[in-house]
């Protein structure tokens, strides 16, 4: 914190939408362009995909480490979806936001839910829309990543998911990565600037007052 900096506790920004709108494309353009963001990292149930790696996409545990966790409170949220179990691990989110620093979360509404209802004081949340129901189901099929019975499954999904917009602070349509991103990044610089975050703004006008 630069000298003189008023101190400011962090928040947790949710991007929620349905698989293939585009919500962690822009979450990765946030985390490269924002060094005060860091990644909620998961812990999930589900396999291990080419190219990820445990401890930086997610933490790949077994379905019984899973249920331990989980019965000694160490997520903040948990769900299943699409048969995989996926919770946020407690400490390391908490231990963030009281220094300063915001966390992104890559989560579904069910997750979005629970996070409200622990700490909705810290929380923004922002639901990603597709252009349209057509741009969806080819964004799923140009990741090439599942196989066609799975992108059938998230595009049925899909409807059910969206249903769930009017429980989030924002929407963005994305018609555009770039534009997109710009709505994001102007949603977490108006965030952060908000009153009830600067939790060190009582002192600071005190010291005013006394003249310091």
């Amino acid at each position: 914190m630069a000298v003189g900096e008023i101190k400011r506790r962090g928040l947790m920004l949710v991007l929620s939408s349905p698989s293939g709108a585009g919500k962690t494309t822009i979450a990765r353009a946030l985390l490269a362009s924002d060094p005060n963001l860091t990644l909620s990292v998961s812990a999930t149930t589900r396999p291990i995909r080419p190219g990820e790696r445990d401890g930086e996409d997610y933490f790949f545990v077994t379905p019984e480490k899973f249920e331990t966790m989980a019965e000694a409170g160490a997520f903040l949220e948990h769900a299943k979806v699409f048969g995989h179990r996926y919770g946020t691990p407690r400490t390391m989110v908490e231990s963030a936001l009281e220094g300063g620093r915001d966390v992104l979360f890559d989560i579904d509404w069910q997750g979005t839910q629970q996070l409200a209802e622990q700490a909705r004081d810290d929380l923004v949340s922002i639901f990603v829309l597709p252009p349209s129901t057509e741009e969806l189901e080819r964004r799923l099929r140009a990741r090439a990543q599942d196989p066609e019975d799975v992108v059938q499954s998230r595009m049925a999904k899909a409807s059910d998911e969206m249903s769930h917009w009017a429980e989030y602070d924002y929407v963005v349509v994305n018609y555009d990565r770039e534009e997109s991103l710009a709505r994001a990044t102007k949603i977490l610089a108006a965030e952060r600037l908000k009153r009830k975050r600067q939790v060190g703004l009582r002192d600071f006008v005190e010291g005013l007052r006394e003249g310091s």
